[in-house]
């Protein structure tokens, strides 16, 4: 987890966090398995993923196992390299209330792998915006983990693990 600082006054400014993966699968394979909403639904979204992540999008991912869909605004889809998204987060630095989520998605090995890396931030450096932004953190872990066992062995294994 890192923390902003404010150059003037030292303080915090914002939280963010950083998790990485690797996936033994060419980079293009492992983008798709992330953009396209039916593959992200076999591992990841337990309610399903309607819309694809391209640019400008408004998508919606529901997770049966945490109450209710979340709407999902994607700034940036640039094939097969980066996703940017902005979707609510509790305790969000932004006026808006959303944090920012960042894919980036580089091949490895003569691309026979890929480091999949996902940063997320903008919470308030508070006690609630650290906790919102651990239970995050959490939730990306599991989901390159699920990412991986889905990519490489066609094995979900989110089905069942939170309720």
């Amino acid at each position: 987890m890192t923390a902003g600082q404010d150059s003037g006054s030292g303080g915090l400014t914002d939280l963010s966090f950083t998790v990485t993966g690797r996936i033994a699968r060419p980079v293009e394979v492992v983008y798709e398995a992330v953009a396209d909403p039916a593959r992200l639904s076999q591992y990841f979204t337990t309610g399903g993923a309607v819309g694809r992540l391209e640019s400008g999008a408004a998508v919606q991912w529901d997770f049966a196992d945490f109450p209710g869909a979340f709407p999902v605004e994607v700034l940036e889809a640039t094939a097969p390299q980066r996703i940017v998204l902005r979707w609510d987060g509790e305790s969000a630095q932004d006026e808006t209330g959303m944090t920012t989520v960042t894919f980036t998605f580089s091949p490895l090995e003569h691309n026979t792998r890929t480091l999949v890396t996902i940063t997320e931030s903008s919470w308030q450096p508070t006690p609630e915006g650290a906790q919102n932004a651990f239970g995050n953190c959490m939730g990306w872990t599991g989901m390159l983990a699920a990412l991986k066992a889905w990519a490489e062995h066609g094995i979900n294994l989110r089905e069942g693990f939170y309720a």
